[in-house]
């Protein structure tokens, strides 16, 4: 060992090998760590600033087998996706064959584990068909009901706006045609008989006091005449004419929705050019619709000739249906000059 040169700084004593051999066999300094400190083969303390110049220890490679990640197997390429580098793409999934169902399975964490929904509570069962079947029935049922109801709502309220719109047109049309032609409307002298209107044309005022409704009635009883108004039954008498005065309508409530509602004695007004006609109810009663007898010259006794001057209003009884026939009949009672103005039954 060579001496210490200046600016060496200080150095450590290196035991021999063997002495480096005995310490790590020493089963005193295997324990503690610590070499002992007396006899004779005791190493001097080492001086706390000296630095030990030791050579560097390889460690062999460790056991692949032994290895943490060893242990967990290797890791599984990433597979290509054939993305930019241009190589191919991915297969297509296999397409079902047929009689085959592709379905979408959803995975569902329970007590056992993961199951497939599909397979556990999905797969279509006699229970299951029956409570679609029975759902379907439902959904279809409620449509319809929906469907009902807006066809009823516009059978009530709907079409009382359409008729008000029309009677409105034919209420103007009537005042033009009694200002034009002196011969529309009738007249009370014994003489003259009046000109039958066009079908589908204006012939007089009708009002029900009692219900708070008025129509204008036009010629005809056909489906398209008494379509927005009370129709007149052309073979019978017009207004203020001795025979029966017969008038159709409908059974909505912009019609003769309440016409089961008049009694005896109830007034009915007619509007004619000249006059207002005031007649008296003095019966009410249901017939077949194959009694046409009831608008006969004698309601009831066809043949039979006309001696009073009468008003008949038909129309569809029970409301909603059309099986059998609402029928009024009143009497005339008295007139009233237009020139003296509306008459008491229609200010009351």
């Amino acid at each position: 060992m060579r001496p210490a040169a200046p600016g060496d700084g200080p150095t450590h004593f290196i035991p021999p090998v063997a002495e480096r051999s005995r310490r790590r066999t020493d089963p005193a300094e295997r324990h503690t760590g610590v070499p002992r400190s007396g006899g004779p083969d005791a190493t001097p303390p080492a001086d706390p600033g000296a630095t030990a110049v030791l050579r560097p220890v390889s460690r062999p490679p460790a056991d692949p087998r032994l290895d943490a990640t060893g242990l967990m197997g290797a890791v599984p390429p990433v597979p290509d996706t054939g993305g930019d580098d241009g190589g191919e793409p991915p297969a297509e999934p296999p397409r079902p064959r047929r009689g085959e169902r592709v379905v979408q399975l959803r995975p569902e964490q329970t007590g056992e584990g993961y199951k497939s929904v599909y397979s556990e509570l999905t797969r279509p069962t006699a229970g299951s068909r029956v409570r679609t079947i029975v759902r379907g029935a439902g959904e279809l049922l409620i449509t319809f009901g929906l469907v009902v109801l807006l066809f009823a709502g516009y059978e009530i309220w709907g079409k009382s706006v359409i008729v008000d719109a029309h009677q409105n047109d034919l209420n103007g049309q009537l005042a033009q045609e009694w200002a034009a032609d002196p011969t529309v409307g009738p007249t009370t002298g014994p003489s003259v008989k009046p000109k039958p209107p066009a079908e589908g044309k204006p012939v007089a005022g009708l009002f029900i006091p009692k219900l708070d409704k008025h129509w204008v009635v036009v010629e005809g009883v056909t489906p398209d005449d008494i379509r927005y108004a009370p129709g007149h039954y052309p073979d019978s008498a017009m207004p203020g004419e001795v025979g029966n005065f017969s008038v159709a309508g409908h059974r909505i409530r912009s019609t003769f929705w309440r016409l089961d509602e008049l009694k005896t004695d109830d007034a009915i007004v007619v509007e004619t050019k000249t006059e207002w006609l005031v007649y008296r109810v003095y019966q009410q009663r249901i017939v077949k619709p194959s009694q046409v007898e009831v608008v006969a010259p004698v309601p009831g006794k066809p043949g039979t000739r006309a001696t009073e001057k009468l008003l008949t209003l038909t129309t569809c009884n029970p409301k909603f249906d059309n099986y059998q026939r609402l029928i009024i009949h009143a009497r005339f009672d008295h007139a009233q000059a237009k020139s003296a103005g509306r008459p008491a039954e229609l200010e009351g």
